[in-house]
């Protein structure tokens, strides 16, 4: 296997096992649900939550999508260079629909006030299942590579 699909096989086995821990923080967090005041241990869920959902991201963007540019002799650019070629491959929706996921990943990264972490979390929840979409159609690209162990 050469390197560029080594590095890319890392990339989605590592971007898989940040998806399966944001999964198991989703499903417990979309348990207790929104609300105005939570205990210590579902505020500790909650932030769980969010950390797992930014570190995703960044996996998908950072890591992922460059290494596909990188399998398919595409290098430099910036990122919405790499978002863009993703949408015209197909392997997102559109670039505005991963703008929107990163923003959030922003928002989290800059969270400050802990007074606004009730709206964070519900926009957290409520976009956490469109990126189990976007993820799988990543990993579904990449299957033509067959780098899965």
């Amino acid at each position: 296997m050469n390197n560029s699909l080594e590095v890319l096989r890392m990339n989605i086995d590592g971007f898989s096992a940040s998806l399966g821990w944001l999964r198991r923080s989703y499903e417990r967090c979309v348990g207790i649900g929104i609300k105005t005041d939570y205990t210590e241990i579902e505020f500790d869920y909650f932030e769980n939550l969010t950390s797992r959902y930014a570190r995703t991201i960044d996996l998908l963007v950072n890591k992922v999508l460059r290494s596909i540019d990188v399998v398919e002799f595409v290098t430099g650019g910036s990122l919405i260079d790499v978002v863009n070629r993703a949408e015209q491959r197909g392997i997102v929706n559109s670039v505005t629909e991963i703008r929107m996921l990163k923003d959030l990943r922003n928002e989290i990264a800059h969270e400050y006030e802990t007074g606004n972490l009730r709206e964070l979390f519900d926009a957290v929840l409520q976009t956490v299942p469109q990126l189990f979409t976007v993820s799988e159609q990543v990993i579904d690209y990449c299957k033509k590579y067959k780098i899965q162990k």
